[in-house]
């Protein structure tokens, strides 16, 4: 696969928990690095220490990651996505967006209202504006990675609800934004939008 494996201008990567979403995004950029010594890439990482458990999870992420695609320049931005590509994106540079379920989980659930019961934020309309208007205008590729978590059955809870649904919305309106749309399942990609690698 890798000898044939073609950069799309923007790409979203879609899949289950350990379906191989992050692994095919490092593939792509390991590619895109080895295509010329000017090439750059950059991680925007979303998630959040949260907890022990997360602490420990992203640490393992950031040594695997390191192993995996040595030249790959980590950044940490849980909220501000769109400034961040923005910041980041150059001709040269490849962005790779890990994850943006994550980054919705940030926006509608933010830790502080765990903490002082505040209500749940609701509208990210704006948030998400911004991200289509930055994945359109980038100046290099992008590669974006999400989770796909609508194919089970019907969450208990109106918010979990809600947020699959919102989910739901912002995976359909990334892949409206992108070239190429990759569906993950056991490791292998299933192309569902663009030319086929």
């Amino acid at each position: 696969m890798a000898e044939e494996l073609a950069i799309a201008r923007s790409e979203l990567i879609l899949g289950g928990q350990k379906s191989g979403k992050s692994r095919r995004a490092e593939l792509l950029a390991r590619r895109w690095l080895a295509r010329s010594p000017a090439h750059s890439a950059v991680l925007i990482a979303t998630a959040q220490p949260w907890d022990e458990e997360m602490r420990e999870r992203i640490a393992r992420h950031q040594t695997d990651r390191a192993g995996r695609v040595p030249g790959m320049q980590t950044v940490e931005e849980p909220v501000q996505l769109a400034e961040a590509l923005a910041r980041h994106s150059q001709p040269h540079t490849l962005v790779v967006v890990d994850c943006l379920t994550l980054w919705l989980t940030n926006l509608r659930m933010p830790a502080e209202q765990f903490k002082e019961n505040m209500p749940l934020a609701q509208d990210t309309s704006a948030h998400i504006a911004m991200l289509l208007v930055a994945i359109k205008q980038a100046a290099g590729p992008v590669v974006l990675v999400g989770n796909e978590i609508g194919l089970g059955v019907i969450p208990l809870g109106r918010e979990t609800r809600a947020f699959v649904d919102a989910l739901g919305r912002l995976n359909q309106d990334v892949a409206q934004a992108c070239e190429r749309v990759t569906l993950m399942a056991a490791g292998l990609p299933l192309n569902l939008k663009g030319q086929a690698w």
